[in-house]
């Protein structure tokens, strides 16, 4: 092999350079006609802090390298992680990326866009030859950061960046052991549940039901007159229905709940107006009391965790719809009241 020959090929590069973890950028800039021109990219770095100075590079092949390359000014959009569809629309190419979007001009009229985790206004300094790409190098001239949880790419993925949670290493353990203990999935996810619910029942509003009474309260307020067999199935309460008999016999007894027959002669239950009235309550309780976790946590590591559970759902899902979808063929028309 010849000594400046690599003995990779460039798809194994690309592959390997996805392993590191990088976060999203959208950069824009104006044509001297005055057309906004605006790219996504993962090439970005900080070079220096004083001056302030950050680099990104652009494919010669691009279409928009001429206006880049003669631009004085760009403008560095690191995005959050709501912003997965902007990255998609300029990533794309062949249509007006800016329709619809709420656009401000920036310095030498610079398209900005709204909503990022942060935002740097730049004079271009430098323009490098970088193999297949240019390197822009910019001064950084005016910048607008937030709190906001930032999109991260990593492995041909968006991703979401979660900081660790200890001092300790970091163990890929998922596989090692048996034991019921702290680093259990079971247990994590089981003990998670455990505090969530008892912050949850220190609410006077939340505190009066059962938790399957609860549960019942609030798919309910989400949509109401459903049947007790749909709702035993999308609960994951027994087939037998006991559990949701129960559960709605609790909530009958309190006033919050009545029996009706559906169009097609069906039994259907649902909250009635000072039921609606309570579970209002209650889900306003809980969003308060998620409110409190995620501020003890961090928006970060909250959003991560959330994206992490819906992961995980998805990924065990036995098939069963959430408690609030109406499972298809199920009654909905009220017609009267049950004697």
């Amino acid at each position: 092999m010849d000594a400046g020959q690599a003995s990779f090929d460039s798809g194994a590069f690309r592959r390997t350079m996805g392993m590191f973890t990088t976060g999203v950028t959208i950069i824009t800039a104006r044509a001297r006609d005055g057309e906004r021109i605006g790219v996504t990219a993962n090439s970005f770095s900080s070079v220096s802090l004083d001056p302030p100075l950050v680099l990104w590079s652009l494919a010669k092949s691009a279409r928009s390298l001429d206006v880049f390359t003669g631009a004085d000014h760009f403008a560095i959009h690191i995005l959050s992680a709501g912003q997965e569809d902007l990255s998609n629309r300029f990533a794309s190419r062949g249509e007006d990326k800016f329709a619809g979007l709420a656009v401000d001009d920036g310095l030498g009229g610079t398209p900005l866009l709204a909503d990022c985790s942060a935002r740097m206004q730049c004079r271009t300094v430098h323009r490098y030859e970088g193999g297949d790409h240019i390197i822009f190098v910019g001064e950084v001239v005016d910048l607008v950061s937030s709190d906001d949880t930032p999109l991260v790419f990593q492995a041909g993925k968006y991703a979401l960046a979660a900081r660790k949670s200890s001092g300790e290493p970091l163990v890929a353990s998922a596989l090692v052991g048996s034991d019921f203990n702290e680093d259990f999935l079971g247990y994590l996810l089981w003990r998670a549940r455990f505090q969530f619910a008892a912050q949850l029942k220190k609410d006077a509003a939340i505190r009066a039901f059962t938790d399957n009474a609860f549960l019942l309260l609030v798919t309910l307020a989400h949509n109401n007159w459903r049947s007790a067999d749909s709702l035993a199935l999308t609960m994951f309460i027994d087939e037998d229905v006991a559990d949701t008999t129960r559960a709605l016999a609790e909530l009958e007894v309190m006033g919050l709940l009545e029996r009706r027959t559906a169009e097609n002669g069906e039994a259907l239950v649902g909250l009635n107006d000072v039921g609606m009235e309570r579970a209002l309550a209650a889900l306003a309780a809980a969003k308060a009391t998620e409110a409190a976790f995620i501020d003890k946590l961090g928006l970060w590591d909250s959003t991560a965790l959330k994206n992490l559970l819906r992961g995980f759902i998805d990924a065990t899902d036995p098939g069963v719809p959430h408690p609030w979808v109406r499972l298809e063929g199920e009654a909905s028309g009220v017609a009267q009241a049950l004697d």
